[in-house]
């Protein structure tokens, strides 16, 4: 077998094969057993038994690193198992690769082979190469830090610089395996970190085929197709050490224990983030995820600072509300007897029964909701753009300015390679490549559509029956929960049935939210998966885009219902409009006369409550329990006795999807807490308390629970960027109709500024009349005798003329003038903050103007470094040429001398 050579495109690891380091394959493979089933060599096991440290990261001769580890187990299909196994590694040896393997005796549970794989420079180089990596070339001579005014006030917030800064700044350029001179290459066992190691190796095992040579079966390829199978049982690359405790081989990395320490602990929940220490270990993908999450977190420091200066307000101006007093008043909220608020069941009742639940309402829905809705709307444009600056700095910080998309377009997916057989010529590269025929395309994303559809209709379906609960259950709440005996009932001061309906029915939805969550997660893999996206990014971008319309309409349907649907289409007594028609005998539900907006309140607190709480519930609790069951099957030795390859086994594996569903969980609540942060001001910081808590947990959960991932790059957060932008803006239009339409602030404006004197009054305006007499039989209460108290009208809400009236029943003028400026304030709301947040956008540039400037710098410095080195090369060329030149031949080469003597 020969070397492998410098060449720039990989197809498939096939086309490599005969381009590797023949020394090692021949070493490992020159006896004809296969390696997987071979044992530790002589002596090597006893020299294990005596080695006093098996928290290890390098192969038994303590020099080369395990760079990955595969685990498998003998079985009842050993035999076909076995055969992959020797094609597989035959084939990893021929790119390279360098394996080792502990026999399953010198494994604890006496069960288990692990197969430790190390991949020497030649492999590393060629892959760097391959995948573009940037790697150093110059010390960098730009400065980063600037003073900080009154820096002693945020030392308390600050970790050591080694933590901050775990390595050197340098100038970097993609590797490029001719020039190896022009990088600072002192040593090239440690030239490429083991995040950059790890990466190397899982690209090519995830190519690598385990079939036989000469044989054209590309089904049979890669890591992921062999961990199905159940040939081998896991994959992943090694944490440095134990978590609680540094590494004891001086030569190996202490990484894991300091991320432990400054940065998973909770005690440390107010420190600052090591994010260049979180990016080096676990690659630039995670380390994004971990700086969004962290900024996120500060601003929402703001809005709930301003969320609980809202709430205060209302808790202030709270014996000031004229309303609540009225509606409490004996004499006014007491004489006032309402109309039905369902058919048969449901009694007539009195105003001041609705005492308590009016008070609650007042908290929220008050002048300073307005002031909140409109400061959240521009508080969100404010995240987003500086947000983008940020994400500038860490691009430039973090060498991923010159990162392009298109070079992830240039990895393909195993599974792409693998399904699409046929295959044509790439106008760009102009290589024969695989792609996906057009109708084979339209097929896929047409079943694709039509689930898609199909399981958002069953949420809808899901949504129609919890308000169809809704509906049938507040008839029965309304005849438990009342007393013939008294007027107002004592227990329904506390628990009306508006009350009660609303919390039980958000239970009901928030538990039906989780089953489907659960069955959707799984359809969601399998519709994206059978689409065949191309790329990892594709596939990425495509199953985000499902997943969130998805939670969508799961998570905020049944907020969306109560906020815009409920109350809004009762109609008024005798003429009530039922949600399957009359027949059905399900009245549509009316609001209660202190408003929607305290039911809304509920829903959103119990949903988004619950989600967060079963959310960290399932984050800490599920991997901790996982791990215990797992580690105690076969272990009655404390954790030290056991190597680094066996501690790591037994923890969790962090899937391709696991950020995934990390990004997913935190965009839901931003949803929350912008869609409908109008009905519940204190959303921000029971959001911020979340948030605070789920960095450390998540931080915990990477550091303790799981395998160490395998590194990937990123330079921002993807398809989430433009969902925070679509919900920013959404969010602007559902606030400005929750506080026109669900919120009862514009009827209060209006009356005070037209039609009152002050806003006493105000409850006996907003209730129109109605004559008890000729309320049909279907709709009049079963013990409507004893609430007719010598009354022969009711009052139910809305602007109606009364009974008498040339016009009686129907809306008076003040409906329309209520109507009207609820439009108005809606277009004025729109428009302001729109107008607010363009301003804001176009006035806060991306990119800071430092790093425009450092970028240019570095590029600048870059071509005049590459330029020198290019010349230094053609001198030392030309130099060589002119030495070994015969005189003779000195006059045929006059225009190279003269070339030589420009250089020199």
């Amino acid at each position: 077998m020969r070397r492998i050579t410098g060449k720039a495109k990989d197809e498939t690891l096939i086309e490599l094969q005969s381009a590797t380091d023949s020394q090692t394959g021949d070493e490992n493979n020159g006896n004809g057993v296969p390696l997987s089933e071979r044992t530790s060599l002589p002596g090597h096991a006893e020299t294990d038994k005596l080695q006093p440290n098996r928290d290890t990261v390098f192969f038994r001769d303590g020099v080369r690193r395990i760079d990955f580890v595969l685990s498998y187990v003998d079985d009842k299909d050993g035999e076909k198992k076995q055969e992959r196994r020797r094609e597989f590694e035959a084939n990893l040896e021929k790119a390279g690769l360098e394996l080792e393997t502990d026999d399953k005796s010198d494994s604890k549970d006496q069960k288990t082979y692990f197969l430790k794989i190390h991949a020497p420079w030649d492999v590393l180089a060629t892959y760097a190469d391959i995948l573009k990596i940037k790697v150093p070339f110059k010390e960098s001579d730009i400065p980063h830090g600037q003073d900080v005014p009154l820096e002693w006030l945020s030392r308390p917030f600050r970790l050591p610089e080694h933590i901050m800064h775990p390595a050197a700044d340098y100038f970097t350029y993609p590797f490029d395996k001719t020039k190896t001179n022009f990088f600072l290459i002192n040593n090239k066992d440690t030239f490429f970190p083991p995040s950059t190691r790890n990466r190397i190796v899982f690209y090519i095992l995830a190519r690598c085929p385990y079939y036989k040579e000469g044989r054209i079966d590309k089904d049979k390829t890669g890591i992921k197709r062999l961990l199905s199978n159940g040939t081998y049982t896991s994959a992943f690359p090694l944490h440095d050490c134990r978590y609680w405790k540094r590494a004891r081989n001086a030569e190996c990395e202490s990484e894991r224990y300091n991320l432990y320490r400054h940065w998973a602990r909770f005690l440390c929940f107010y420190k600052e983030q090591p994010l260049n220490l979180i990016r080096k270990y676990y690659g630039e993908k995670i380390g994004i995820y971990f700086a969004w999450l962290g900024f996120y977190t500060e601003m929402l420091f703001f809005a709930a600072v301003m969320g609980v200066i809202c709430f205060t307000y209302g808790v202030l101006s709270y014996d000031d509300n004229i309303s609540s007093k009225e509606i409490c008043d004996a004499s006014i909220g007491g004489s006032i007897l309402m109309c039905p608020l369902c058919d048969k069941k449901c009694p007539f009742w009195r105003l001041n029964s609705t005492c308590l639940s009016s008070w609650q309402s007042h908290l929220f829905d008050n002048e300073g909701t307005v002031f909140f809705a409109i400061f959240m709307g521009i508080w969100v444009t404010l995240f987003l753009e500086f947000w983008k600056r940020r994400q500038a700095r860490l691009e430039y910080e973090w060498d991923l300015v010159d990162f392009e998309e298109e070079q992830q377009q240039l990895q393909i997916r195993p599974e792409f390679e693998i399904r699409c057989t046929n295959r044509r010529l790439n106008k760009i590269t102009k290589e024969m490549e695989p792609y996906l025929p057009v109708t084979s395309k339209c097929a896929r994303f047409c079943l694709s559509a039509a689930t898609v559809l199909f399981w958002i209709s069953l949420i809808v379906a899901c949504i129609i029956g919890v308000i169809a609960y809704r509906l049938a259950v507040y008839a029965a709440f309304a005849s438990i929960i009342k007393d013939p005996m008294r007027k107002i009932q004592v227990v329904g001061r506390f628990i009306t049935p508006q009350l009660a309906t609303s919390v039980t029915a958000s239970c009901i939805n928030f538990v039906i939210i989780m089953i489907l969550n659960f069955f959707y997660e799984r359809v969601a893999v399998w519709i994206t998966d059978m689409e065949i996206p191309k790329t990892h990014l594709e596939y990425e971008n495509r199953l985000t885009m499902k997943m969130f319309l998805f939670q969508f309409v799961n998570y905020y349907s049944s907020c969306f219902y109560v906020a815009f649907f409920k109350g809004k289409f009762v109609g008024y007594p005798g003429h009530y409009t039922y949600m399957f028609g009359k027949q059905s005998k399900l009245r549509n539900e009316e609001c209660d006369p202190g408003g929607c907006l305290i039911e809304l309140t509920t829903q959103l607190v119990i949903v988004m409550a619950g989600k967060q709480l079963w959310g960290n519930i399932q984050e800490a609790l599920l991997p901790l329990m996982r791990n215990w069951w797992s580690s105690r099957k076969g272990r009655h030795n404390p954790e030290n006795h056991y190597s680094r390859w066996e501690q790591d086994h037994v923890l969790q594996n962090f899937g391709q999807l696991g950020l995934f569903y990390e990004y997913l969980e935190m965009v839901v609540q931003f949803g929350f807490i912008t869609l409908f942060v109008a009905s519940f001001p204190l959303a921000p910081l029971l959001a911020l308390c979340n948030n605070i808590l789920e960095i450390r947990v998540d931080a915990w959960k990477f550091t303790t629970q799981f395998r160490r991932p395998v590194a990937s790059k990123a330079r921002n957060i993807g398809a989430w960027q433009e969902i925070l932008n679509a919900v920013a803006i959404l969010s602007v239009v559902t606030n400005a109709f929750i506080m026109a339409f669900t919120s009862d602030m514009i009827p209060r404006m209006v009356y005070l500024y037209a039609y009152g004197n002050g806003m006493r009054g105000y409850v006996n305006n907003s209730l129109s009349i109605y004559n008890i007499s000729r309320i049909p039989e279907s709709n009049m209460p079963e013990d409507h005798d004893y609430w007719f108290d010598n009354s022969t009208t009711c009052r139910y809400r809305d602007y109606r003329y009364p009974p008498g009236h040339e016009k009686e029943y129907f809306h008076t003028m003040q409906f329309w003038h209520i109507l009207a400026a609820k439009m108005a304030f809606i277009i004025i709301m729109e428009h302001v903050v729109f107008v607010v947040k363009f301003f804001v956008a176009w006035l806060i540039p991306d990119i800071p103007s430092d790093v425009k400037a450092r970028i240019k710098r570095e590029r600048y410095l870059i071509q005049g470094e590459l330029h020198n080195y290019e010349v230094e090369r053609l001198k030392l060329q030309l130099s060589a040429s002119f030495i070994t030149e015969p005189p003779s031949e000195m006059s045929l080469t006059t225009d190279k001398h003269e070339v030589l003597s420009e250089c020199l």
